[in-house]
């Protein structure tokens, strides 16, 4: 009787063991490709155009140059139209971040700073230029180098980069949607997110 009943014992010792095993290796399995699918849905974002803008102004472009000395003096001007185009991108693909499958955690590192890109289109009406003091390759130059300083100007005070940090946390949120499905922890700034509304409190 003794030798059955340690024969059962051995048997479902053996049987849970296997099953253990089993349960471990399937447990391996699936957050190995938990961390793979984490990775790879950070790997595959681009380059995100989250805000789009359209500045127009009217510049008036003057210089003056001295002819002989300071006797007199010869200017050219020109009025300027601009129409600008403007674009607020990240590239999300430069994310820096770790995954730890152990603890089963994503620590997102640092995030790039915004892609501002200013495509302005100018139009010159009444240049006024004498042979003396004539329009050159440097004054165009002036003038669109002048235009990019003055929309950058007015970029920072519109409220285009608020909406494109808005749009960036929004798509951010969906790596928490990610991890959290997964049963993982997502960090940024060294803070724990627990919830989609902890992302307006993240500072860029």
């Amino acid at each position: 009787m003794r030798k059955i009943l340690f024969g059962v014992i051995i048997t479902l010792i053996v049987i849970f063991t296997f099953k253990y095993c089993g349960d471990q290796k399937e447990d391996n399995i699936v957050l190995q490709e938990s961390s793979v699918l984490i990775q790879e849905q950070i790997k595959n974002v681009g380059k995100l155009v989250v805000t789009e803008g359209h500045f127009s102004e009217v510049f008036n472009y003057t210089k003056s140059k001295d002819i002989l000395g300071d006797l007199f003096s010869v200017e050219k001007k020109a009025l300027v139209v601009v129409n600008a185009d403007v674009t607020i991108a990240y590239d999300l693909s430069k994310i820096e971040f770790e995954v730890n499958q152990t603890n089963k955690i994503l620590t997102i590192l640092s995030i790039p700073e915004e892609e501002v890109k200013i495509n302005p289109d100018l139009e010159y009406y009444d240049v006024q230029a004498d042979y003396l003091n004539p329009f050159e390759a440097k004054d165009y130059n002036d003038i669109k180098n002048t235009v990019n300083a003055l929309l950058t100007k007015k970029i920072e005070a519109s409220d285009l980069k608020a909406n494109a940090k808005n749009r960036l946390l929004s798509e951010l949120s969906k790596f928490y949607i990610l991890t959290n499905s997964l049963g993982w922890t997502l960090i940024y700034n060294e803070q724990p997110v627990h919830s989609i509304s902890d992302f307006q409190n993240i500072r860029l």
